[in-house]
């Protein structure tokens, strides 16, 4: 029999983790509320002591380990939310814990990981994604006759994270018309999915994942679990090549829609977050605000909840962020620029080529003494897109033009 998240287990696991989670809060967001005509709220999941709401399953689960599982310690693998769930019960619980991690996770992460965990977590950094990082888990978890807490693909972490959904009724007394949950495992949206089927079957759960990384919503499509062979890891809290059993044939049957949003459209929901909310959110808490507008019709006059499902952001990242914004909003542009070997060349550039507006943010020269022209990678923002083309006709008319790098992702992939 194919499981299915019961509202009675759900509401154990939130007397459970009571002990180490408080109620998060449910904001209504102004902003986006006159944005798009309807009621918007954000529940702020991002506001949990380890900053994301994978406290809820990975507390829940590992409160179920029988007294000889909590003696042989436990192991995980996750991208680094799951972990300092992990890490944070390890140590309220005491039990001994293995974590594995991507070598590629936000050095935050892990360093937040080693702190809710302290003496009682060992972190392995392996593999490049989360699903080589599990693999490496489960071979060690095996060889030492130890528990594996699965990040998604568990029925007392799915009931766990259902509590958001408890919590979001208790909140809010008006029927809920939509709620948009990041989708990376699914075991945030199959737990909501449990609790509204019960208690509010007319609520429409809307999945969102990474257009990278669209193994949810490929699998629902195929109506298949499939494994993708390739994935963007930037929204490293949502990226993974197969969601799991359990979770793909709760959403398949239980979502109402299921979409994937470009990674450089989340980096300025981001941005818009930091500067026009004072919200700081890592790339997978902004992804259910990033597709409210592929629905801006159909949620107009609605009560609209969006799950803002973590902020671990590195700041180390805000560069990368702000780059791939701009490229998305196509005000970054790349290009190969021929300079006549002659002086003044570089100057007449600036002053005849460039728009008034056009700005150099990116510069790479290499002079050729046996070449007429040298070519140079130049990187240039915009005010607006629609300043493109002429830029483009005004190096080719005066002879600088050498090629447009951004849609040539073989040479792109160096420069961002």
């Amino acid at each position: 029999m194919t499981y299915f998240p019961n509202i009675s287990d759900i509401k154990k696991a939130a007397y459970t983790i009571a002990q180490v989670a408080t109620e998060t809060p449910l904001m209504p967001s102004i902003r986006l509320s006159k944005a798009f005509g309807a009621n918007v709220l954000l529940k702020r999941e991002d506001l949990h002591r380890v900053r994301s709401y994978k406290i809820r399953g990975a507390f829940n689960k590992i409160s179920s380990l029988s007294e000889k599982e909590r003696e042989n310690g436990i192991v995980c693998a996750s991208a680094g939310n799951h972990a300092q769930g992990v890490a944070f019960a390890c140590n309220h619980l005491k039990i001994q814990g293995t974590i594995y991690m991507p070598s590629v996770t936000p050095k935050q992460k892990i360093e937040q990981t080693k702190m809710f965990g302290g003496e009682w977590v060992t972190v392995v950094l392996e593999g490049d994604t989360f699903d080589d990082s599990s693999k490496s888990a489960r071979a060690f978890c095996e060889e030492n006759a130890k528990t594996f807490i699965h990040p998604f693909d568990d029925p007392k972490v799915i009931e766990g994270q259902g509590t958001v959904g408890l919590e979001l009724l208790e909140q809010f007394k008006q029927p809920i018309d939509y709620i948009f949950a990041a989708i990376g495992g699914g075991g945030l949206a199959s737990g909501l999915i449990g609790v509204f089927k019960e208690l509010s079957p007319n609520t429409k759960i809307m999945g969102v994942e990474p257009e990278g990384a669209p193994s949810m919503k490929t699998s629902i499509k195929n109506n298949i679990n499939t494994e993708l062979s390739k994935i963007d890891k930037f929204i490293d809290g949502a990226a993974v090549q197969k969601v799991g059993d359990l979770t793909f044939e709760i959403c398949k049957n239980g979502l109402h829609d299921m979409v994937t949003v470009p990674e450089g459209k989340v980096c300025q929901t981001i941005l818009d977050l930091y500067n026009r909310d004072a919200i700081v959110v890592e790339p997978a808490g902004a992804l259910t605000i990033t597709a409210l507008d592929m629905f801006s019709e159909e949620i107009k006059g609605k009560n609209v909840v969006c799950i803002l499902s973590g902020s671990n952001n590195d700041i180390t990242r805000t560069a990368e962020i702000k780059e791939r914004a701009l490229l998305y909003g196509q005000l970054k542009h790349y290009f190969i620029v021929r300079f006549p070997q002659r002086p003044g060349a570089l100057k007449e550039f600036v002053a005849e080529i460039l728009g008034p507006d056009d700005d150099i943010t990116h510069f790479e020269y290499s002079k050729k003494s046996s070449r007429e022209n040298a070519p140079a990678i130049v990187g240039i923002e915009l005010k607006s897109p629609e300043d493109l083309q002429p830029l483009v006709q005004r190096m080719k008319s005066n002879n600088f033009y050498g090629d447009y790098l951004n849609d040539k992702p073989d040479l792109f992939q160096y420069l961002v």
